[in-house]
């Protein structure tokens, strides 16, 4: 069991975060998504996220095993989270669909909901080498 967050941790992440948020960074349904969910369904949205991220990883990467281990255990749950975070904004940014100079509250919430998937993708593929 990994206890610790390094390097190939960060490859994983990003890897499942890309993954999962390229073939929804494309979809105009999703950037039209983002522009009419009012405030308190973006809340939802990242509530679920850190909410099923947290799940998987308790159940997968640590096995259950946290009573000693909560600080790694939440530690990995945000850097998973906020590096899904700037890999959205990174492929949004090259698709010309983060407006965050011009429109920032869009381009939050256009990461925040594509966030959602990709946050899943990061620590699925950050489970797999974990004993």
């Amino acid at each position: 069991m990994n206890l610790h967050f390094n390097s190939e941790d960060l490859g994983q992440i990003s890897i499942g975060a890309f993954a999962l948020s390229v073939p929804i960074a494309f979809s105009q349904e999703a950037w039209d998504l983002a522009a009419s969910l009012p405030l308190g369904n973006m809340i939802l949205v990242v509530c679920l996220s850190l909410g099923f991220i947290a799940l998987f990883a308790y159940q997968s990467v640590f096995q259950a095993r946290i009573r000693t281990r909560i600080a790694v255990f939440l530690l990995r749950i945000v850097l998973a989270y906020t590096l899904t975070l700037i890999i959205v904004s990174i492929v949004l940014l090259a698709l010309d669909k983060w407006p965050i100079v011009t429109a920032p509250y869009l381009a939050l919430k256009r990461t925040l909901l594509i966030a959602m998937p990709a946050s899943m993708g990061a620590i699925i593929v950050d489970s797999f080498d974990k004993e």
